[in-house]
């Protein structure tokens, strides 16, 4: 037998590990290869990938079509109702004082009311309803002289002067003036010395306004009877009158009186056409 053979092999070695490559004098080591994405990269991959684009059924664009316009209609609403309320912020002083004239126009109301009720029991229980519906005819005459302004009127009431230095205030303002005064129970109205009647009109004119054609100046004086405990109130509510002639850059003082004239009359204007129908 050879000798070959009687020799035991020898264990295997492990391999020598590649040279690594040494840095040059002067120049840096470049760094390894970047290792592949993880799991969690590949993970965000995939669901950005499902998320993206969208796949948004009928129905589900037809819910939220109807939820964006539900969404903007309450947007509106709430907008429109905080715009509109004049009397947001009012303090409570200013309620109360619009509560109480509003309970002064309901027993204004209530009165008129009542009044008509006893002139009607009065025709039925008179003995001589003749005269009576004739002393009736002439209060009701006088009464609606002073509404025409046919006649002279006095009585308790204020006089309100806005100045308006700079030309801003216009007929509307001084329509919604009169409104406000009658909304508040003011039974006889004069400007500047014009009888201000229901059938009034304004208009601007240069330099100034025109009530029925005649043509007024400002300071605006208005000589109001009425109760001057719902007059003055109704004029200075938070939105009201008083604070929307301030905005026009207006000066608007009001004096309570016991004793108001209005004298300014207006001719009788007798009917074309309309005739009474009693016989």
């Amino acid at each position: 037998m050879s000798t070959d053979e009687n020799t035991p092999p020898e264990p295997d070695r492990p391999a020598a590990p590649a040279p690594t490559p040494s840095a040059e004098p002067g120049r840096p080591v470049e760094p390894a290869a970047a290792a592949p994405a993880s799991a969690e990269q590949t993970g965000r991959q995939r669901l950005a990938a499902g998320l993206w684009p969208p796949r948004v059924s009928r129905a589900q664009l037809i819910v939220a079509l109807l939820l964006f316009v539900l969404g903007l209609g309450l947007a509106i609403q709430v907008r429109h109702n905080s715009d509109s309320s004049a009397l947001r912020g009012a303090r409570q002083e200013d309620l109360v004082r619009i509560l109480d004239e509003l309970d002064g126009r309901t027993k204004r109301l209530e009165d008129e009311k009542q009044k008509l009720v006893d002139q009607r029991k009065e025709l039925e229980s008179s003995s001589n309803q003749a005269d009576e519906a004739r002393k009736q005819t002439v209060e009701k005459e006088r009464q609606l002289g002073i509404l025409a302004g046919t006649v002279a009127a006095q009585g308790p009431g204020i006089t309100l002067k806005v100045t308006d230095a700079k030309g801003q205030v216009q007929s509307d303002k001084l329509l919604d003036t009169i409104q406000e005064l009658r909304a508040a129970g003011a039974e006889a109205i004069q400007i500047n010395g014009v009888r201000v009647v229901a059938g009034s009109y304004f208009s601007d004119e240069g330099g100034g306004v025109a009530i029925d054609g005649k043509k007024i100046t400002q300071p605006y004086e208005f000589q109001v009877i009425g109760k001057p405990q719902d007059l003055e109130p109704a004029l200075n509510i938070p939105g009201g009158v008083i604070q929307t002639l301030e905005k026009e850059q207006a000066t608007a003082t009001v004096v309570r009186s016991t004793k108001i004239v209005v004298d300014a009359l207006r001719a009788a204007k007798q009917p074309d056409y309309a005739r009474s129908s009693s016989s």
